[in-house]
């Protein structure tokens, strides 16, 4: 068994489509030991590989835009 297997769940494709907040909440009550990053799509970031990490990539626009 490797690693990362004996610490836990490592995806949660279950979770795509649901509400961000929901996401987190399950990957925290899944493994409370990481930490949960909500990204934008097209954001710049790290590319190294954390084993403490998840990020839950976003981008669905849920409100009009308007000016105000």
């Amino acid at each position: 068994m490797n690693s990362l297997a004996a610490e836990g769940k490592t995806e949660w494709p279950e979770l795509v489509g649901h509400k961000i907040k929901e996401a987190k909440e399950k990957i925290k009550a899944d493994r409370p030991d990481l930490k949960v990053e909500v990204v934008t799509v097209g954001t710049s970031v790290t590319e190294e590989f954390n084993t403490k990490r998840v990020r839950i990539w976003v981008d669905t626009v849920v409100q009009v835009p308007r000016i105000g």
